[in-house]
């Protein structure tokens, strides 16, 4: 699994306040390696299922928050843990299928087949 990159141009500088952080961060791959580092308690069940959909959204919320400029490295630190903690909330009360954060179950169309439809398509000794 690659690892989820969180450098913005400001972050590249080492001079920059969130600099540390996001180095330290872009260290990281695993859910749980990013849930220990925040010091985030979790269920190994939802993080095994749903380890790389918690990852990605995690991706989304950072993309979609307060640019890295604007805080300080402390304060950066407590958003991403928020916005970790909140990406993992999301699948302890909820499925992929129904957050839809890959492109597969964004793609998927509920469809429903009559359970005779589907007969015909056995071999005709069932």
């Amino acid at each position: 699994m690659e690892p989820v990159r969180l450098m913005s141009p400001a972050a590249a500088d080492d001079t920059h306040p969130a600099g540390g952080l996001l180095d330290r961060l872009s260290r990281l791959s695993a859910a749980e390696e990013f849930l220990a580092y925040f010091g985030i308690r979790y269920d190994e069940d939802v993080v095994h299922v749903h380890r790389l959909h918690i990852l990605k959204r995690f991706y989304q919320y950072l993309h979609h928050g307060q640019p890295a400029q604007a805080l300080d490295e402390a304060a950066l630190h407590g958003q991403y843990a928020a916005l970790l903690q909140r990406a993992y909330d999301d699948f302890v009360t909820s499925t992929a299928a129904r957050e839809k954060v890959f492109k597969v179950f964004q793609d998927a169309q509920a469809r429903s087949f009559p359970i005779d439809k589907l007969r015909c398509t056995l071999p005709s000794g069932n």
